[in-house]
């Protein structure tokens, strides 16, 4: 069955521009023209995939990808953003979203994204490598790459699917330390020419919700000057 992707624009070219470029790679696209809409469309079309630009009538982005998430975790949500300023983009990543695009962009740069974003879910869920293990434990942290599902001390941990996906890699790759500019091409599969703020605040999302204390952390702790690393209590 084809993904089938909600692209949110009240720019009618752009729009078009996306669902042109987006269909002619196979996937199903449904569209949305202002906040409202958007949401009603995530509720009854039941997307794979959410394209959601920031600046919207009705209701804005921002608020979009808030309601959002508070009803679906495992939704990614891709945001369009026509503003430069840092802290648009990380207030994006902040209230949910797995990653964002700046306006003006190539059509063959969102279709890239969106690829990059269905084919690390993919990996995710069916284990990149033989290696790899379909449940991890680690301390009172339970992993389970098939069911999509984190406990900590056995308790259901709502993450993102970014969130998730950064933390089954970071986890696989246990007492490495890894730099962000890795993390980025790991998880995000996509280069972001250095802007690695985006690592920083998913780390920061995901401490906040498996770590007893996020500024103490245990399990994600912060090499200064490079990136993380992945350790268990009392690592050995």
């Amino acid at each position: 069955m084809d993904k089938k992707v909600l692209v949110v624009d009240d720019e009618t070219s752009i729009v078009k521009l996306v669902q042109f470029n987006l269909e002619k790679e196979g996937y199903q696209v449904e569209v949305a023209t202002d906040g409202e809409m958007a949401l009603e469309k995530v509720k009854n079309e039941n997307p794979d995939l959410l394209v959601l630009d920031l600046m919207l009538p009705k209701m804005d982005g921002l608020e979009v990808c808030k309601q959002v998430r508070r009803e679906n975790r495992h939704l990614p949500i891709l945001m369009l953003t026509a503003k430069t300023e840092e802290f648009d983009k990380v207030l994006g990543l902040e209230l949910g979203a797995d990653d964002y695009m700046t306006k003006p962009f190539s059509p063959r740069e969102l279709v890239a994204r969106v690829k990059a974003i269905f084919r690390r879910m993919e990996a995710v869920r069916e284990g990149e490598a033989p290696r790899e293990k379909k449940k991890l434990i680690v301390g009172d942290l339970e992993i389970d790459t098939e069911g999509y599902e984190v406990l900590r001390k056995g308790t259901q941990v709502d993450l993102t699917p970014k969130e998730f996906e950064l933390l089954i890699y970071l986890a696989n790759h246990r007492g490495k330390v890894l730099s962000r500019d890795q993390l980025l091409n790991a998880v995000w599969d996509y280069d972001y020419i250095g802007d690695t703020r985006i690592v920083d605040v998913h780390v920061s999302h995901l401490r906040e919700k498996v770590e007893e204390d996020s500024r103490n952390p245990v399990y994600i702790k912060t090499v200064r000057g490079i990136g993380y690393k992945f350790e268990g209590p009392k690592d050995s």
